[in-house]
């Protein structure tokens, strides 16, 4: 099938070299000209494992261009995968959206063959019947149904792991214009997926609410997780893995996301918790659940720095390691990490910073609040207060001696206290640590 991916950004790559790399004929659009010429020239646009590797198994299947008209006239159905970023009060705005439903309604104009445009960007729910739909009509001068189909199939992935996510979803969600547009988008993803995904076939209000449903539910789990390793914090003996572990024995409630930890962050969680408070408020519904999520959340850096301060004075050196918002990736969007460095600044720390990748980000971002080094040793030379804020696989393997005589705080539980006990004061978040 001949496929248009219009972005071409950490998750408009991914999507563009995987169905190339099945075997579909795929043009990948982007005003950004270096990604285009990366595409062009085999190389990733953007960093994302195994992505490389894709991208050389799709040669003669990929091509990328900065022109609308191009990428129209030479497939069957696009992909939509530009921003939609927040506001102020937690909405979404389609602008970015819009602009490309125009784009590629003046292009559908100069063709007569049946077309299928796919909005994957996350969207409002509402937006696609009252705002998307008419944009693109009115562009192309076409109807939906009659030739032209339309759906809303947001991903569910996460940076660092998105071309396995891609390949192996939990399931397909699907908002369709008609069930003809349904149909071929079925078929696409049928022919993509590794796995045999199940597919949930809707309406596209449905679909828009289900998409930002999933991660108001997830984030309320994680904050679960969050306020019982606060509780075991305080209470002598106990332990919130050993407590989240029996929890999550309920098939009720699953083990999934039930790990106390950090805050959660990142481009999607807590902005899709946030737009389902948005839409509630909108039709005069309640959405307790998510604020309080979202207020628990924001919580979480002042517990961490209530930590710190229990166990070193203002002033002293701590090194915090991991930025980015998870492991595997170089994003610190709504990183846990640096709005936990920027209290421990303004409370008058001296902050070394280290993570595998997302230094560069960081520094732009914080600025001085921190001192940067890629190497670990550094970071923890001069420190009396070590943080393990990130989960990188790395920070499982510290030289013990690195840590001779300084407070860890281990927030992931990553370190066995059988090798690291004797070095440091080893204090594991969850687990007694201001009984």
């Amino acid at each position: 099938m001949d496929i248009s991916v219009i972005g071409l950004g950490k998750l408009g790559s991914p999507m563009a070299a995987i169905m190339a790399s099945k075997g579909h004929r795929v043009i990948g659009v982007d005003y950004n000209e270096t990604f285009v010429a990366d595409l062009k020239a085999g190389r990733a646009p953007v960093e994302e494992p195994d992505l490389q590797d894709l991208i050389h198994q799709a040669q003669g299947n990929l091509d990328a261009t900065t022109r609308y008209d191009d990428a129209i006239a030479r497939s069957t159905a696009t992909f939509i995968i530009v921003p939609t970023p927040s506001v102020e009060n937690g909405e979404f705005t389609n602008d970015y959206v819009i602009q490309t439903l125009e784009a590629i309604g003046q292009a559908l104009r100069n063709k007569t063959e049946d077309h299928l445009v796919v909005v994957t960007s996350t969207v409002m729910p509402g937006s696609s019947s009252q705002t998307l739909i008419p944009v693109l009509e009115q562009a192309s001068g076409r109807r939906i149904g009659e030739g032209l189909g339309y759906c809303y199939s947001p991903e569910f992935i996460a940076l660092g792991s998105v071309v396995h996510d891609l390949l192996n979803p939990d399931f397909i969600l699907m908002g369709e214009s008609d069930p003809a547009a349904g149909d071929w988008l079925e078929s696409i993803y049928k022919s993509v997926c590794d796995n045999d995904p199940p597919i949930a076939r809707m309406a596209l209000v449905n679909a828009e609410l289900t998409k930002i449903s999933v991660n108001a539910y997830v984030t309320m789990k994680i904050s679960f997780a969050n306020m019982l390793a606060d509780v075991c914090d305080r209470l002598p003996g106990a332990n919130v893995d050993e407590v989240t572990a029996g929890l999550g024995l309920d098939r009720r409630i699953g083990r999934h996301y039930l790990k106390g930890a950090m805050a959660f962050g990142g481009p999607c969680f807590p902005r899709d918790n946030r737009a389902f408070g948005v839409v509630a408020d909108r039709i005069g519904a309640r959405a307790d659940l998510p604020r309080s999520s979202d207020l628990l959340n924001q919580y979480q850096s002042q517990r961490m720095n209530d930590i710190v301060g229990r166990l070193a004075p203002s002033g002293c050196t701590v090194a915090v390691l991991g930025l980015s918002y998870k492991p595997h990736t170089y994003v610190i969007e709504e990183s846990a990490s640096l709005r936990l460095i920027e209290d421990l600044h303004g409370n008058g720390h001296k902050v070394m910073a280290h993570d595998p990748m997302a230094l560069d980000n960081a520094r732009e971002a914080l600025g001085d609040q921190a001192e940067y080094t890629a190497d670990i040793a550094d970071a923890l030379a001069e420190a009396s207060v070590v943080i393990l804020a990130t989960p990188w696989p790395q920070y499982r393997d510290i030289d013990p001696s690195l840590l001779a005589g300084k407070k860890v705080i281990d927030c992931w539980r990553m370190l066995d206290d059988s090798e690291y006990a004797g070095h440091c004061e080893l204090h594991h978040l969850g687990a007694g640590i201001l009984a």
